[in-house]
């Protein structure tokens, strides 16, 4: 059975690291000041911080029905199944209007809502494309992601409240308060929304905190699973490329034992509400075909 993994573009894949990865990725469409743009078509990272730090008018939008059916029936073409990974339910509307889609698809279309988003989806898509070559159904995959949907978690703090204010996460108050006194917030999210956990001042302390609450990630699930695999994405929204190689090389350091840690762009669907320079981290248990 041959079967096509499809994430959003949420997940931080490129469309070029698709290709050398073997999915496929649906471009998400922003507003822009009244334009629609399409990440990574004709709108680069550098230019969507440049537009944000300009002031420019952002809001995100769900993919039309369209553009996503016109993928899944191009994929059909010489696919048996789609497997649809699109951004968490609880941080979109994206993917229950995707579900009410496959149902004209008489199952050859598999959406998963397994409560995702940037590099914890990344590794969605990664482990269904596994799945995927091992012989696995798309029945199957789906059912698989979504049981372990838990098993990852994401950490964001922000350099400016500026954008938390912006899209109402913050009081203005709060955030006059917040950048008088340094504070950053230290933000998780296990799919259904993004919550601050913590409240420190400083980027130096709100990076350590970053790496303190990873470490007790992989060191519970370690301890409840003593064989798992774990991937770290050091992520961000650096708008120089110094800034983002230097936080992956502190997350590297900070786990000397896990061989497998990458570096991904956050989604721009995050970048709306962090602004730029924000630093992220997220942990994932890699799949295994049991």
């Amino acid at each position: 059975m041959k079967i096509a993994i499809v994430a959003d573009s949420n997940s931080g894949v490129t469309q070029d690291e698709a290709k050398e990865l073997g999915i496929y990725v649906l471009p998400m469409p922003f507003m822009i000041d009244g334009q629609v743009f399409y990440e990574g078509i004709d709108l680069s990272h550098e230019d969507f911080y440049a537009r944000m730090e300009e002031g420019a008018e952002i809001t995100t939008s769900q993919p039309s029905p369209k553009d996503v059916t016109e993928q899944w029936e191009q994929l059909l073409e010489d696919h048996d199944q789609v497997v649809y990974i699109p951004m968490s339910s609880g941080l979109s509307g994206s993917c229950q209007t995707a579900l009410m889609l496959a149902e004209d698809y008489e199952g050859r279309v598999q959406v998963v809502n397994n409560q995702r988003i940037s590099v914890t989806q990344r590794q969605s898509a990664l482990d269904a494309r596994d799945l995927a070559e091992r012989g696995w159904s798309g029945e199957q995959i789906k059912e698989k992601l979504e049981a372990t949907r838990f098993d990852s978690s994401i950490y964001i703090t922000v350099d400016t409240l500026k954008y938390l204010k912006k899209g109402g996460r913050i009081t203005p108050a709060a955030a006059t308060l917040g950048a008088v006194l340094n504070i950053k917030p230290i933000l998780t999210t296990v799919g259904e929304k993004f919550d601050a956990i913590e409240k420190v001042r400083g980027m130096k302390k709100s990076l350590a905190k970053l790496l303190d609450y990873t470490e007790e990630f992989v060191n519970k699930t370690l301890a409840e699973k003593p064989d798992a695999e774990i991937r770290i994405g050091a992520a961000g929204t650096f708008t120089n490329d110094q800034a983002a190689e230097e936080w992956y090389n502190e997350v590297k350091e900070r786990f000397p034992n896990v061989k497998d840690i990458y570096y991904n762009p956050l989604s721009f669907s995050i970048c709306c509400h962090t602004g730029p320079d924000a630093v992220g981290i997220g942990v994932s248990v890699i799949l295994r075909d049991e």
